[in-house]
């Protein structure tokens, strides 16, 4: 069975932006920090900025309730558009975002030895999973 499934925890990087659509509907867009899990060879966080989109108004008045660097949190699904002239195709990767929820920042988490002090809400750390299947 195929899935497409998609969570995100992270902050909202700049303000949102809105664009009607010739059908009446208004398409509310923004980008959501996501920190990785790794730092990069000087030591420095590296994250990923990712586009997002929602057509659905509750989702969209959530987002547009925040101020960029609040923390949110939005599930969705992964999308690919095609966008152009056949000669001139632009593919554009996005979150179609059917929730989103404001997530209130915990205490910081204690530093692991030797690194700089984590920034990271308690919420929004990943979890670990030690098996994902057992085999048979």
């Amino acid at each position: 069975m195929d899935r497409n499934e998609v969570v995100l925890m992270g902050r909202l990087s700049a303000a949102v932006e809105e664009f009607s659509l010739p059908s009446g509907d208004t398409a509310t867009k923004w980008r959501i920090i996501v920190r990785r899990r790794r730092r990069d060879r000087r030591g420095g966080i590296v994250t990923d900025s990712i586009p997002c989109v929602t057509y659905n108004g509750e989702a969209a008045a959530v987002v547009r309730s925040l101020k960029p660097r609040d923390y949110i949190e939005v599930t969705g699904a992964f999308r690919c558009r095609v966008f152009g002239p056949a000669a001139a195709k632009i593919w554009k990767y996005e979150v179609e975002v059917g929730t989103a929820k404001a997530v209130t920042a915990a205490a910081p988490l204690p530093a692991p030895e030797g690194d700089r002090p984590a920034e990271t809400p308690a919420a929004l750390v990943p979890r670990q999973v030690s098996r994902l299947a057992q085999a048979s």
